[in-house]
């Protein structure tokens, strides 16, 4: 459609170019989605970190970087952190006015929780094998909720951070 109906009005050099950046957008969009992996860098890291007022004074190793699906969205990281970065974050965590240890279940927020309206939910807790820091916010009705964790390894320096929209 972009070459021909130029063509058609006559001008054929203009639907060549148009085809040709159209062709590019889509080639360019999916090699996005196949390479996106590899197009994650340090500073991406940084920015969904600082979202929740986290901070890495020391560099830090991008391990594993994963995401997929349409409907049912799911982005995870694992970097490696130092020593100084991982006590002061577990710190961080221990210190926050809603850090609480009484945690029954696997993640804090129950599933029968309201989804699509209330306000803005964060939790810091700590597990038996490491410190957590949940974020719940509700998005509108019909709009799927942000809820994301951020983990802390106590047996090693790895920090994970899960984006899950369903």
């Amino acid at each position: 459609m972009s070459f021909w109906i130029p063509k058609k009005l006559g001008n054929r050099k203009l639907g060549i170019i148009i085809s040709r950046i159209l062709t590019l957008v889509v080639v360019l969009l999916i090699l996005s989605f196949v390479f996106d992996d590899y197009l994650f860098f340090k500073s991406d890291v940084k920015k969904y970190l600082s979202e929740h007022k986290i901070e890495l004074n020391d560099d830090f190793k991008i391990l594993h970087n994963e995401n997929g699906g349409v409907r049912d969205y799911y982005h995870k990281f694992e970097i490696e952190i130092s020593d100084l970065d991982k006590e002061r974050l577990i710190e961080q965590i221990k210190s926050a006015d809603n850090f609480t240890d009484t945690i029954s279940g696997h993640f804090y927020f129950p599933q029968e929780k309201e989804r699509f309206i209330g306000k803005l939910s964060t939790i810091n807790y700590e597990k038996p094998r490491e410190f957590k820091i949940e974020y719940f916010k509700p998005n509108g009705k019909g709009i799927a909720p942000t809820y994301r964790i951020i983990s802390i390894s106590k047996l090693d320096n790895k920090l994970v951070f899960e984006d899950i929209i369903d």
